[in-house]
C-alpha cells in the first residue's frame, strides 16, 4: 500500500491496474500528493511485487480469476468506511481494472468524485449510474470493445466523457503506449477536477 500524507481536507484513492503498484502508479501517486491531496493506493493483488508488462496475460488471469472487481470493490468501500469522517472530500481514481472499480464505486454517496482512465469494463457495468461528478478517459484505440459505443451508451448518465489520442495505457509513461500529448492533457484536467474543492 502507498499512503502519502498532506495534512489534506482531500483524499484520493488511486485503484492500480492488474500489473500491480508499479512505477508507474507509484508516480502518479506522487503527482496527485504534490497537487497538495492526501493519497492512498491499496495493494489489491495480495502478492508481494507487481508483475511486469510482459506478464500482462498471467497478470490478467491473476486479477479475473483471483481478484475480481466486486471484490477489489469491497476493499475500497472498507477504505471508504475508515477514512469517510476525517476528510471533506474522497476522490477515487483507477486506471483500467482500477477504472472499472471506481466506476463501480462511483454509486456510493461517500464518494465525492471518481475519475478513470481507460476502464475497457465499464461496458460491464453500464448499469451503474454515478451519484457524485465523474470523469472517464478512452483511448481512441482499444482491441477489445468499441470505444465509441460504450461512449454513446454512458453519455445518457450525463458524466464527463473524453477520448484522447493513442491506445489502452496512454498515459503511462512506463508503457509502450505511452501518448506524451493524451497523458499532459489528462493530468490539466485531474488537476482542474480536484481545484475545484481548493481555497
Amino acid at each position: 500500500m502507498i499512503q502519502l500524507k498532506q495534512k489534506s481536507s482531500t483524499l484520493a484513492i488511486v485503484i492500480h491496474e492488474i500489473y500491480g503498484i508499479n512505477q508507474h502508479i507509484q508516480s502518479f501517486c506522487e503527482f496527485i500528493s504534490e497537487q497538495e491531496n492526501d493519497v492512498i493506493c491499496p495493494e489489491l493483488l495480495e502478492k508481494e511485487s507487481a508483475f511486469d508488462y510482459s506478464q500482462e496475460k498471467l497478470a490478467y488471469h491473476h486479477f479475473i480469476e483471483n481478484i475480481g472487481f466486486e471484490r477489489s470493490a469491497e476493499k475500497i468501500k472498507a477504505i471508504l468506511s475508515k477514512y469517510r469522517l476525517e476528510y471533506k472530500r474522497i476522490v477515487i481514481i483507477g486506471f483500467s481494472v482500477g477504472a472499472t472499480v471506481a466506476w463501480i464505486c462511483s454509486e456510493d454517496e461517500r464518494v465525492d468524485g471518481v475519475i478513470g482512465f481507460y476502464g475497457s469494463r465499464i461496458r460491464n457495468y453500464l448499469e451503474v449510474t454515478p451519484m457524485c461528478p465523474t470523469m472517464l478517459f478512452f483511448p481512441e484505440e482499444e482491441p477489445s470493445f468499441q470505444v465509441d459505443e460504450v461512449i454513446a451508451a454512458l453519455e445518457r448518465k450525463h458524466i464527463d466523457i473524453q477520448k484522447y489520442s493513442g491506445k489502452h495505457g496512454f498515459s503511462d509513461p512506463y508503457s509502450s503506449n505511452f501518448n506524451k500529448e493524451s497523458a499532459q492533457k489528462t493530468r490539466d484536467r485531474i488537476i482542474d477536477f480536484l481545484d475545484v474543492w481548493k481555497g
